[in-house]
């Protein structure tokens, strides 16, 4: 028996984590993860789930649609602002594509955008997720403890795990 759409989309959010964040607004220096990065992420695990993404612009509005080649679909959508020169217009169906995505996957991301008018606590790095993995490559390539425990919150297990492999490399 084949599994239906839901039964895939959670098998890979399971799979797929948290999504790390590659790019760096430089105006509000922000983190966020960018379009391209996203899908690039979610391209292999769409793929192994026989789901595809299409993000088509109809009737004013961005989609992000994932069809199950063995049948159903699910989607998210949002509407444009009107009068919009181009630039502007390309910048909001890009941030729209983004999001959409995000929501329709339920994936797990801080909202620096949001996070500008609030101060908030710094997230905590997690065994096994792609941040974690983004720890090790730093501690790899010379940062300390300290410089990872300015971005996250790091408990004792985390801790001795990241200095293992510092020490193991």
């Amino acid at each position: 028996m084949k599994d239906n759409i839901y039964n895939k989309l959670f098998t890979l959010q399971n799979e797929l984590g948290a999504i790390s964040k590659d790019a760096t607004n430089p105006f509000y220096k922000s983190k966020y993860f960018d379009i391209n990065s996203l899908i690039g992420q979610l391209k292999p695990l769409l793929q192994k789930h026989n789901l595809v993404l299409l993000q088509p612009i109809n009737n004013n509005q961005v989609r992000s649609v994932i069809y199950d080649l063995d049948g159903g679909s699910v989607e998210s959508s949002i509407e444009l602002p009107t009068n919009l020169d181009a630039q502007k217009l390309g910048s909001a169906i890009t941030y729209f594509r983004r999001y959409t995505l995000t929501s329709l996957l339920a994936l797990q991301a801080i909202d620096d955008d949001g996070n500008l008018a609030v101060k908030t606590t710094k997230p905590k790095l997690i065994e096994n997720t792609p941040q974690f993995k983004n720890a090790q490559e730093a501690i790899k390539k010379g940062k300390t403890i300290n410089d990872i425990k300015e971005h996250y919150i790091i408990n004792k297990e985390i801790e001795k795990q990241l200095l293992n492999f510092k020490i193991n490399e």
